[in-house]
């Protein structure tokens, strides 16, 4: 039996998880979530009741958070490509780059959307602006470490590099990476290159009007 993934193709956490399936060419069923589908929302939601997503079920397991369901698929769907080095000491450089990316890129990115969609007399400058803040720090850290490199934890592309695509890539929508940064605009241009996101991109693109903070007519 195949595995499920539950996901919405311009969500950038279930692109997360989609980069690894497309990276090994994993055989797996795609359960879209849409308001159009009130059967398959009500299966997702009788699964996982936080309401968040991707997940993926295989057989009677059910499987939640990107990096938990990346880290799944290495194990009993393993491919290729391995996304989790064997390594235990590279392992965890791989992980501790795979919560950077979700804490101080996605995090931040996020708060800044989600302010946007409030009504406006709702809104939190303050919090707008912390989380501003924080993606500029992340910016200039990552452009430091991403000198020399050409994935986040050196030649090979890791879990840690699922996540950066589409964090980057919606973290320069919602609060543009300064021309400075030139390591961190390097590392992205690669990351759109990859074949994976690169399908995670096109899958999304018809969704681009939804963004909160209009799309720029740009990858």
């Amino acid at each position: 039996m195949k595995p499920v993934l539950y996901a919405h193709p311009f969500s950038s956490y279930c692109q997360k998880a989609l980069i690894a399936l497309y990276e090994n060419a994993t055989d797996f069923d795609y359960r879209l979530l849409d308001h159009k589908d009130p059967e398959t929302l009500a299966d997702f939601e009788k699964r996982w009741p936080i309401k968040r997503f991707p997940i993926l079920v295989d057989g009677d397991r059910t499987i939640v958070e990107a990096s938990i369901v990346i880290e799944y698929l290495g194990l009993h769907h393993p491919g290729p490509v391995k996304l989790i080095p064997d390594d235990p000491k590279a392992a965890l450089e791989v992980r501790m780059l795979d919560r950077f990316f979700d804490n101080y890129i996605s995090t931040p990115q996020q708060r800044i959307v989600f302010n946007a969609i409030r009504p406006e007399a709702e809104r939190d400058p303050y919090g707008d602006s912390q989380a501003r803040d924080m993606l500029e720090r992340a910016y200039a850290w990552l452009d430091t470490r991403m000198e020399g490199r050409t994935w986040a934890v050196g030649d090979s592309f890791t879990l840690a590099d699922c996540g950066a695509a589409p964090f980057l890539f919606y973290a320069d929508w919602t609060h543009a990476i300064a021309p400075a940064f030139a390591h961190v605009h390097a590392y992205r241009r690669r990351l759109l290159a990859r074949p994976s996101f690169a399908r995670a991109v096109n899958e999304a693109r018809p969704f681009r009007k939804f963004f909160p903070l209009g799309a720029p007519d740009r990858d």
